[in-house]
């Protein structure tokens, strides 16, 4: 049953859970749905409670691959926390995704992920290795932690996430290892390619990814794109500004699109990391050296998933060139953004403030927007003390691991000390 191809190889097709289990196709290939149709009464979705409905856009993603009452233990025991849809300004809102346990929007991927391993391949021994610019590895972690035949390698730029991000991922210990790469998150997210494409280590570790490479992960938030529309008054169609890295969020966004989602745009708002903007405007994909920001889960220079926006236009017939516009906002513009939209009474991290600032450059007087806030503000402390000159208490889940040690490994990002540091972990 071939749902899924290999975009880089499209001759190589699998089954939803063989998706999942493989991770990534061979030649570094994302996997991709082969074909997608329209929901049928969009409306009547609209007006179903968040599980039932996600469980009614995945099971139209994933076909009969995946029986439905399983399907729906996943979803409910995945997306077992809340997101919330605030009002900020008269035609704005915000879309908070950061209340699972890592805090970031990366939960609602991670945690249906490992729902779905779990159900696909519960006997047999994984690793799953990651590379994180910042919230993906406390996502993964916590997703993972404890389950008794996965283990996790997470990699991640030393020096380049904040204090908190890595003290959430890097104390956990157990079946979670974690190594802090002397070099910058393209080189980590490489090394993970690497891996992949050695087949002796695939299949001597059980190897996997839930990076958004992994395109379980991706399904995942395309279900809230839909749960903002639902809770806009009803008729609206939002411009949705996204805060963009990776462009798996963007991806799940243009998905829900091609699926009929009631909306008009989107807007993907990056930092200095700008191979997309200037890509839409010349048509010439030219990544420069990356570059650190205070949005640094978004310093990217080569976003892995943007291969699967293109494929949403050659293949599925998406008008790219009216959905989808992309602006870079520096760090000036983004502390301005921060301090602006604090002024309105509404405290968020500086991701989300960035989106927020690219929707209020692009909305139009007759348009209703929604930015995405991707994290929790006490995540990036250090930041918004020092805009806004106040303190930022901390939630629990991040004063509980604020004074605990750090047990990451340090490595420079060299593949074969990296394969020789996963085989050792396999004998040990």
């Amino acid at each position: 049953m071939v749902q899924f191809i290999n975009i880089a190889h499209p001759e190589q097709g699998m089954s939803f859970p063989q998706a999942v289990v493989t991770g990534l196709g061979k030649g570094q290939g994302l996997l991709f749905p082969e074909r997608l149709e329209t929901l049928k009464d969009v409306q009547g979705l609209l007006e179903m409670d968040f599980v039932r409905r996600s469980t009614i856009i995945l099971q139209h993603l994933v076909g009969e691959s995946m029986a439905v009452d399983t399907l729906e233990g996943c979803v409910e025991r995945a997306f077992n926390f809340p997101l919330t849809l605030k009002r900020v300004s008269a035609r704005v809102y915000a879309l908070e995704l950061f209340y699972g346990p890592s805090l970031a929007f990366k939960d609602f991927g991670a945690r249906f992920m490992a729902q779905c391993l779990a159900a696909f391949n519960a006997a047999q021994r994984t690793t799953i290795l990651t590379a994180t610019s910042g919230d993906t590895g406390a996502a993964v972690a916590h997703a993972f932690y404890g389950q008794p035949t996965i283990d996790v390698v997470i990699l991640y730029p030393s020096g380049k996430i904040t204090p908190l991000q890595e003290k959430l991922f890097c104390t956990l210990g157990g079946n979670i290892r974690t190594i802090a790469i002397d070099d910058d998150f393209d080189a980590c997210q490489q090394l993970v390619k690497q891996s992949f494409d050695d087949s002796e280590l695939v299949s001597t570790l059980g190897l996997n990814s839930a990076n958004s490479i992994n395109v379980a992960r991706l399904l995942a938030q395309v279900c809230y794109y839909f749960e903002a529309v639902a809770r806009l008054p009803r008729g609206v169609e939002p411009v949705f500004s996204v805060p963009s890295g990776n462009f798996g969020n963007i991806t799940a966004g243009l998905l829900a699109f091609a699926m009929g989602l009631p909306a008009k745009r989107m807007i993907a708002a990056t930092n200095r990391n700008d191979t997309v903007p200037r890509f839409l405007r010349s048509g010439k994909w030219e990544p420069r050296p990356t570059v650190a920001t205070l949005t640094n889960a978004m310093d990217i220079s080569l976003p892995n998933n943007f291969p699967r926006v293109l494929e949403l236009g050659e293949r599925h017939g998406l008008e790219l060139e009216t959905l989808l516009t992309s602006f870079a906002i520096d760090d000036a513009e983004t502390i301005t953004a921060v301090r602006d939209l604090n002024d309105t009474g509404y405290l968020a991290d500086p991701h989300s403030s960035l989106a927020w600032k690219a929707l209020q450059d692009n909305l139009a007087d007759d348009e209703t927007g929604v930015f995405l806030c991707t994290a929790h503000p006490a995540k990036f402390v250090e930041t918004l003390s020092a805009a806004l000159k106040q303190s930022i208490s901390l939630p629990a889940e991040l004063a509980r691991v604020a004074e605990l040690q750090v047990l990451s490994e340090v490595m420079p990002a060299d593949y074969k000390m990296l394969r020789g540091f996963l085989l050792e972990g396999q004998r040990s």
